[in-house]
């Protein structure tokens, strides 16, 4: 197969990279103003960038973006699943506006009438029974951590290597090179070493899970039932019936979490794949770009919680914010679960990537290149990788960030834009095949030039 000549990519990084900064004025000049922000970004990761700097929003609508040196994108990215809606849909606008302006009220420690409407459908999509929200999915999963380590009485969490859940401290762990668990490189700050407080098996590895759970003092598995961070690594058939069956073999509690894979239908993979979860989280993508999370309970485990008369659930539970459950949030919520993330959306945005995810699989046959891409539902993504990697390790090693980087800058310079931390395409309701279409243009253009054709 064909091989990538590193001289020739780093003399095309250099030639995109000169367009850009040529191109991008009023963007380089904001970044260099920006003394009083830590690492001149509102967020720290927001230097995950392929230019020499942030490239800065002025506007966006659907799945468009336009900066503030008046490009305008098509957007891929839709702030890696946030924005999966499609930016300021106006169902969810009308939404919003209404509550702030004719209602009022965005916070005010009172439920709304919209809650119960939106635990009643996040049942029916995931098949939990009771609902609690946050304004992260990495809230949520905290909030579920504390749930099940109080009920269940053990202290360790099991987690896929290289999964992701926010920056929820207990995740932070992977299988190290010796086969045992081990901090993730680059965790910062962690409160304590981060196998006190959990354990890692490698994703679609059932007997590296069992080891895990063997010990008997682990309360849950919390997993992603596809990773989602480290490109697209989907179950092997049985994994995740194998997973189920191990957390009830050692009396471990099951949480799924949805919030990126949300993307694979109407219910995420619980749905899609039947699953049977004790606790589901879930966030971003549901509130239409409005900060929001939650988590869902099973009848079973509600009950046992609501039982425990010594657990503060009220006031000092660690299990709510004020912020949380606010009128706004639900209200968007409502809105994009009712009018925009619908079943029949689903069906158009999975045909959608089925299309994108085709189209990569042709280029990469046509100018034999060892890269493979994987489809989960409206999300694709591709690895510099073939086969596809089957765990977070092996996909972890098949990262090139040069590569990545040439492509990424190649392509906003032609107006496509990709999920910043990976090289993952998502699709909105409104994106259509002529976007698609465009993404492949050129795409396949940077590969051209990268192979000398």
């Amino acid at each position: 197969m064909i091989t990538i000549d590193r001289t020739r990519l780093a003399e095309l990084t250099e030639r995109e990279q000169k367009a850009f900064i040529a191109t991008h004025p009023k963007s380089a000049a904001a970044y260099e103003r920006a003394e009083h922000l830590f690492g001149r970004v509102p967020m720290t990761w927001m230097n995950k960038k392929s230019g020499a700097f942030p490239i800065y929003l002025d506007r966006a609508q659907g799945n468009r973006v336009w900066d503030i040196d008046g490009h305008e994108y098509i957007d891929f990215a839709l702030g890696d699943t946030g924005s999966m809606a499609g930016h300021s849909h106006p169902a969810v606008v009308d939404a919003v506006q209404r509550r702030i302006g004719e209602l009022g009220g965005l916070t005010t420690m009172l439920p709304t009438e919209d809650a119960e409407w939106v635990g009643a459908e996040l049942s029916r999509r995931f098949t939990m029974d009771r609902w609690s929200f946050s304004l992260t999915a990495t809230d949520a999963n905290r909030w579920a951590i504390r749930l099940v380590r109080a009920i269940t009485g053990k202290p360790k969490i099991v987690f896929h290597s290289y999964c992701y859940h926010g920056s929820v401290d207990e995740s932070l762990v992977v299988v190290g090179a010796d086969g045992e668990s081990a901090s993730r490189p680059g965790n910062v700050g962690a409160p304590v070493p981060v196998t006190e407080t959990s354990r890692a098996a490698e994703y679609n590895d059932l007997p590296g899970l069992e080891r895990a759970l063997a010990h008997g003092d682990v309360a849950a598995v919390l997993i992603e039932p596809a990773l989602t961070n480290i490109g697209i690594v989907l179950p092997e058939p049985g994994y995740l019936e194998g997973v189920r069956a191990l957390t009830r073999q050692y009396d471990a509690l099951l949480i799924i979490d949805e919030t990126h894979t949300f993307s694979a239908g109407p219910g995420g993979m619980t749905q899609a794949y039947n699953l049977e979860p004790d606790l589901v989280v879930i966030g971003k993508a549901i509130g239409g770009g409005i900060p929001t999370g939650a988590y869902g309970l099973s009848a079973d485990f509600a009950e046992r919680a609501l039982a425990r008369d010594d657990l503060d659930l009220v006031d000092m539970g660690g299990v709510g914010g004020t912020l949380a459950g606010n009128p706004l949030s639900v209200a968007a919520m409502r809105a994009t679960l009712e009018h925009v993330l619908t079943d029949e959306a689903f069906a158009t945005m999975i045909d959608t990537a089925t299309y994108f995810t085709d189209g990569v699989n042709a280029i990469f046959d046509r100018y034999d290149l060892p890269w493979a891409i994987n489809q989960l539902g409206a999300r694709a993504e591709y690895r510099f990788a073939r086969p596809y990697p089957v765990n977070g390790t092996l996909a972890a090693l098949a990262a090139d960030g040069e590569l990545e980087d040439f492509l990424h800058l190649y392509l906003v310079n032609r107006g496509i834009m990709l999920t910043p931390f990976h090289n993952m395409a998502l699709m909105a309701p409104m994106t259509t095949r002529n976007d698609v279409d465009a993404h492949h243009e050129h795409f396949e253009a940077a590969i051209r030039e990268l192979l000398g054709q």
